[in-house]
């Protein structure tokens, strides 16, 4: 199986171009849930914090589908969509439309539409000097906010600062779907809690069917936030794209940011906007690529 290893601000994956690559038996990838668990092994595998397929699609320029490193499928991934962008854009897959304008911060030189669990997103893209793209902005949609929608077992309008007690402490939750499920923490000192703990408990409480991703935040001024990310399905990761979008938005809900922000992750910073022109976040950040190979997945 040929594959190129890619990461937005250390998030990485492994990615798989369904489109023109064929494994050695001539066909696309077979069994990608079990084949994600395998290349994502840090140890035993190539290492990544899960796979990502290329796929065709009917309605956009490509198909992205994306797998944790434990093998579930996620509907979205902002890091990801970045490097399939740059991926596609690089290797000319798709011929890129014209340009992409971001309410309030300019625009981009080109861009490409790909089709995710959420539906088909828009993406620009920064094009180097060499003629590979350099940063991409994704209009992520949308936030959802109704706990039916995002999915939380509770009722209401939405879920904001609702106090859940782990491990014997209570913490105030702001819940926020991006096309996959995120819950939000802030706090002034994020070095006194134990990600390692409270992302799982909080990840497979009874209050989430579909598990959720967990987001402690220290919000630094009206403009700028520091994160960390507990991934379902992966654990702590570097960086987490659509979290980062879900924290602005939860930091706007919460009267402690603005909505033009700047996340810093511990692999890097985003640009983000929720923008009041058509209530939808935009995330801007860089893609790069790492390297490609060939994983002899028989032997595996």
């Amino acid at each position: 199986m040929r594959f190129t290893k890619m990461h937005g601000l250390g998030n990485d994956y492994v990615y798989v171009n369904c489109i023109g690559e064929k494994d050695e038996k001539g066909e696309n990838v077979e069994n990608p849930a079990q084949i994600a668990c395998l290349v994502s092994d840090r140890h035993t595998g190539i290492g990544a914090d899960g796979l990502i397929l290329i796929c065709p699609s009917e309605v956009a320029d490509v198909k992205m589908r994306m797998f944790n490193a434990d093998g579930s499928e996620a509907q979205m991934c902002g890091n990801g969509i970045r490097c399939v962008a740059k991926y596609v854009y690089d290797h000319e897959l798709a011929v890129a439309g014209d340009g992409f304008a971001v309410p309030g911060q300019g625009s981009f030189e080109a861009s490409l539409e790909i089709e995710t669990g959420r539906g088909v997103l828009r993406l620009g893209l920064a094009i180097g000097d060499d003629g590979k793209v350099e940063k991409v902005c994704v209009n992520m949609g949308q936030p959802i906010l109704v706990p039916a929608e995002i999915p939380v077992r509770l009722n209401g309008d939405s879920v904001v600062e609702m106090a859940i007690d782990v491990q014997n402490q209570r913490m105030l939750m702001t819940c926020v779907s991006m096309g996959n499920p995120h819950a939000v923490f802030f706090y002034e000192d994020l070095d006194s809690l134990e990600l390692e703990k409270i992302g799982p408990i909080v990840e497979n409480h009874e209050l989430f069917s579909e598990r959720i991703n967990v987001h402690l935040v220290k919000v630094d001024s009206a403009g700028e936030f520091t994160m960390q990310t507990w991934e379902r399905g992966s654990g702590i990761t570097l960086a987490c794209g659509t979290g980062a979008c879900a924290c602005c938005v939860a930091a706007v809900l919460t009267g402690r940011c603005q909505r033009i922000v700047k996340a810093n992750l511990p692999g890097g910073v985003l640009e983000l906007n929720w923008s009041e022109v058509d209530n939808c976040v935009y995330m801007t950040g860089p893609a790069v690529e790492v390297f490609s190979g060939v994983w002899n997945i028989f032997s595996s």
